[in-house]
């Protein structure tokens, strides 16, 4: 199958896709790096984080309320900046996790604390390559659902069988998440495959982050267990 082959979204007016499991997935992240412990957080307030999410997810709802059709500079700039956030944010967390791992820092020699922080930190990676994907592939949501968005840069499975969705399919934010979690947890492409070099690289990093998380922590609460 060619690209020219690939089935475009349908432009239909009204027909974009909710913000919630978008708003729930970043709500979560913000959760997630709460339940972290100090040292992970750097010291911060728990509740700091949630705070700043909020507020830029507050802007985006007053931006573009209800459906998310409203394709604009400054809000996919708003976007951008949040999901960049999430990610610098969660960066930073798996850095001192791993330092930690390798320096012996007290948190690290608790397998409940261990386990917890690395589980939340994978899991808020899984998030925020979602985001990503979601924010990137196409032009935007907005530009997806408009049917104004460039080549896909992922094809999915309902791109080839047309027959089992509704006319004028478009993935969606659970799509992308999906797709995130899947790479993550295999460490490989699964039934969504990448076409373009950018998502081809993104993959790659999603994939080596989840690898060193995971062996890392693992390693390391199987030793305290013994």
């Amino acid at each position: 199958m060619t690209r020219e082959d690939l089935p475009a979204p349908a432009a239909r007016p009204g027909t974009g896709e909710s913000r919630w499991p978008m708003a729930l997935a970043v709500l979560a992240a913000g959760g997630l790096r709460a339940a972290l412990p100090s040292q992970l957080r750097n010291g911060d307030a728990r509740w700091v984080f949630v705070v700043v999410v909020v507020a830029l997810l507050a802007v985006l709802v007053i931006g573009d309320p209800g459906r998310i059709d409203r394709d604009s500079t400054w809000l996919r700039a708003m976007t951008g900046t949040l999901i960049g956030l999430i990610s610098a944010v969660n960066a930073a967390a798996a850095i001192r996790l791993v330092a930690g791992i390798i320096g012996a820092a007290r948190f690290s020699t608790n397998a409940n604390v261990l386990l917890a922080s690395g589980g939340a930190i994978w899991l808020s990676n899984v998030i925020t390559f979602g985001l990503w994907y979601w924010d990137l592939d196409r032009g935007g949501a907005a530009a997806r659902a408009r049917g104004s968005g460039s080549q896909p840069a992922f094809v999915f499975p309902e791109m080839a069988s047309a027959q089992y969705v509704a006319p004028g399919w478009y993935p969606k934010f659970l799509d992308y998440l999906y797709l995130s979690f899947t790479t993550a947890a295999a460490f490989s492409p699964t039934d969504v495959s990448a076409i373009k070099p950018w998502a081809k690289l993104m993959m790659m990093a999603e994939e080596v982050v989840s690898l060193i998380v995971a062996v890392l922590v693992v390693a390391r609460a199987v030793n305290i267990l013994k």
